[in-house]
């Protein structure tokens, strides 16, 4: 299932020579022509959009894809789908979301309806990446896996290249309005670039905080203070700041007469349109040797005028800085279309149309939509420097934790590595402190979500993996159901594909329903490879490492039951055999 961008895919300008629309194409067209059974969701505004229902939507996506696309009925929480049944030969179209209230609230029950018979889900709505939906969010907890498709990982590209600081001078145009909560935004910017060229009505909040006279109806006065605490930090940075000298305007009176005044001059009787001549020729010549440019937020205000092109010679310049190699990156639909309208062709140029994802990543925040997606471990792990003895075999503890268990492991089996995965990175400091002050050789623990990367970290590693467990997961979480959440069929196949023969995977909860769901999911998963050991029981009475976690500890101290269970990985899966206990 791909959930499509209808803003990009469905614009009648739509075009192969823009990158963002190639790739919007080109994820559904190699789905289709390696073999997969495509249906695609999204949603599209039948108001303001030339193409209204479903039909006409297919009609239009069969054009341009050159793939047949059939419109799909009878997506919804009250009626069963028929996705199964569909045939290869064609596309299939879900119906438009936009009116949906399950899917504005992620709601479980529209999520599991939508993901019926979906194996891959794939995200390539980058646009929605900052809000949490049904159809972005809540179908990747019942996908087999959830990955991007190009056009969400190119303009995940861009994001990141927003974020590097290598390349200098670095400076930021910042437009557009609502300084009060994008406030935030500077902070991180300023910590990578070396100028802020503010325009747009976002200038009258900085011009303000500087003394500078200007028509206190254009100024947001809650953003005074947030403005002041930015313009220090900039000069204690010796970041440039930059603001516009001069305006074009707009009588009220007459809407016709446009006269061009300074920032501090602006009578009430008059509106600012544009930038004024010496403002752009300030900014033109500030930007001239910068090697890399942001420009978020438009230039022009609301109230702008077609007289004025200011905005319009600003993208002479970018065109020019693009083709002497500076890195230029324009955020924001405005933006965006002006460079569009004005130069066939920027070299160096990359766009996002949706600011608002850009502002939220700029904030600090993490995007719900690339978080839900799968991936790999992001950094190489140098296995020498984290064991004294990579070559011996590995045991992970997946949730270690506060790594009680794994910690008295390691100091009990010094012919084994133990490895720790855990998402809550306070937990993982606290442990690598305790590693580290008690001088364990041979145990690590890792920052991570390992439903996600437990294949891409455990791969690398140069020993076998002997021992996995996972131990009442997320116990924390009042609902009960919530516990089985992050053992998902990517996960188990991972374990076992990595095991060792005669390896083992120690399960365990406190809650018989969540151990039951655990049992049945690694026997459904586990490719006919696990055997349990403890075949004549349904469960393990006892532990068998002789070494409990802290949770496991407090539920026996208030005497209540434990269920587990071990699986084993026999050399001959046909051969039901108790393999020896690695430990």
């Amino acid at each position: 299932m791909v959930r499509f961008d209808s803003n990009i895919l469905l614009k009648p300008e739509n075009s192969q020579k823009i990158q963002s629309d190639f790739n919007a194409r080109f994820t559904i067209k190699y789905l289709y022509d390696v073999g997969a059974k495509v249906i695609l969701v999204s949603d599209w505004d039948m108001n303001t959009s030339e193409i209204l229902c479903q039909a006409s939507v297919a009609d239009f996506l069969t054009e341009i894809l050159q793939i047949q696309v059939v419109p799909l009925q009878a997506i919804s929480c009250k009626k069963p789908s028929k996705i199964t049944d569909l045939e290869n030969e064609n596309v299939y179209l879900l119906e438009n979301l936009s009116d949906s209230k399950e899917e504005v609230a992620n709601s479980l029950e529209f999520a599991t309806e939508l993901s019926s018979g979906v194996d891959i889900f794939v995200n390539d709505s980058f646009s929605l990446s900052h809000k949490v939906l049904a159809s972005t969010i809540g179908v990747t907890r019942f996908c087999y896996a959830s990955i991007a498709g190009f056009h969400f990982e190119e303009r995940l590209s861009i994001l990141k290249n927003i974020a590097e600081a290598n390349t200098k001078p670095y400076f930021a145009i910042i437009g557009g309005g609502n300084f009060y909560d994008k406030a935030a935004s500077f902070v991180f910017l300023a910590s990578r670039c070396q100028g802020f060229v503010f325009v747009g009505m976002m200038s009258f909040q900085v011009m303000h905080a500087l003394g500078v006279s200007v028509p206190l109806n254009l100024v947001d006065h809650k953003s005074f203070n947030k403005s002041l605490d930015i313009i220090r930090l900039a000069r204690d940075r010796n970041i440039e700041i930059l603001y516009p000298k001069d305006f074009w305007c707009r009588n009220k009176s007459d809407p016709k007469q446009l006269q061009v005044f300074p920032s501090h001059a602006i009578s009430d009787v008059w509106v600012p349109i544009d930038l004024g001549p010496a403002s752009l020729d300030e900014i033109c010549s500030s930007l001239a040797n910068c090697k890399k440019i942001l420009w978020i937020g438009p230039v022009k205000f609301v109230d702008s005028n077609k007289c004025t092109n200011e905005a319009s010679k600003l993208v002479e310049t970018l065109v020019q800085l693009s083709q002497s190699n500076c890195n230029i990156t324009v955020v924001g639909n405005m933006a965006c279309q002006l460079v569009r309208q004005e130069s066939s062709s920027m070299s160096s140029t990359s766009m996002i149309e949706n600011a608002s994802v850009v502002w939220e990543f700029l904030k600090g925040r993490s995007l719900p939509g690339v978080m839900a997606l799968d991936r790999a471990y992001p950094f190489e792990i140098n296995w020498k420097d984290v064991y004294s003895d990579p070559a011996q075999p590995l045991v992970v503890d997946i949730g270690s934790g506060n790594g009680l268990f794994l910690l008295e492991m390691a100091r009990r089996r010094q012919d084994l590595n133990f490895l720790g995965l855990e998402i809550n990175e306070k937990l993982v400091l606290c442990c690598l402190d305790s590693i580290h002050q008690f001088g364990i050789k041979n145990g690590h623990v890792i920052a991570t979500n390992a439903t996600s990367t437990f294949r891409s970290i455990v791969s690398t590693y140069p020993g076998e993996l002997v021992l996995v467990s996972i131990q009442c997961p997320n116990p924390d979480f009042n609902k009960p159901e919530h516990r089985w959440r992050m053992l998902q069929r990517s996960l188990i196949e991972a374990v076992v594909d990595l095991l060792a023969s005669d390896g083992k995977v120690f399960l365990q909860s406190d809650v018989k329903a969540v151990a039951m769901r655990m049992k049945e999911q690694f026997l459904r998963y586990g490719k006919g490879k696990l055997d349990l050991v403890h075949s004549q029981s349904e469960w393990l009475e006892e532990n068998p490492f002789g070494i409990r976690s802290d949770w496991e500890r407090h539920v026996l101290e208030r005497r209540d039951p434990m269920y587990r269970m071990m699986f084993s990985k026999p050399h001959d899966i046909n051969e039901i055999a108790a393999a020896n206990d690695v430990i």
